[in-house]
């Protein structure tokens, strides 16, 4: 059996949504056993992100100006020029993608790890969905860091994975929405 077979996520945890009238933000926050310098390089090398995000940038994140991203396992390829506004290594990077604004945030841990904090708005409709795809995300990049790489599970492929529907349901509930992209189960 192998490694990415065992996986399992955990529970629905350590994400909540702010509400600014009809914009909703998902901000997800993981503690990481690494150094920000570490994370920075696997949250803005394209090498480091093709093994774990949901998208490829054409080049490195960590300097301000355009860049495409394309989103990854889409039927159609779906390539979105984008800017990253901020890149303040190994701290702060700004930068849209598909329309929506991103912020990751690096804090340093006593620990010598990292506090890494998303903030991705979207959709409502779709925020349940959006917060088990970084779930399953951080997890991966989690293994990628520890040298235990999982490989990406993203895009179409996601939602067939075993944990994300259960993850799509948990945060919908927490988040008081319906669970998006699953069939709504009629009331009796």
């Amino acid at each position: 059996m192998s490694h990415r077979a065992k996986y399992t996520p955990g529970p629905a945890a350590g994400a909540r949504i702010q509400k600014e009238g009809d914009k909703w933000t998902l901000v997800l926050v993981r503690d990481l056993r690494h150094p920000p310098a570490k994370v920075w390089e696997a949250i803005t090398d394209p090498e480091h992100l093709r093994e774990w995000a949901p998208f490829d940038p054409d080049r490195n994140l960590s300097a301000v100006g355009t860049v495409k991203l394309s989103t990854v396992g889409t039927p159609t390829p779906q390539v979105a020029e984008s800017q990253v506004k901020r890149a303040e290594a190994p701290r702060l990077l700004e930068y849209g993608w598909g329309g929506n604004d991103m912020r990751w945030e690096l804090e340093p841990l006593g620990s010598g790890g990292t506090r890494l904090t998303l903030w991705h708005n979207i959709h409502r409709g779709f925020i349940s969905m959006g917060a088990a795809g970084w779930h399953i995300c951080f997890d991966v990049l989690e293994g990628l860091l520890s040298g235990d790489p999982l490989g990406r599970i993203v895009g179409p492929e996601v939602m067939k994975f075993d944990g994300w529907q259960r993850l799509n349901a948990e945060y919908a509930k927490q988040f008081g929405v319906e669970p998006a992209g699953l069939p709504s189960n009629p009331r009796t």
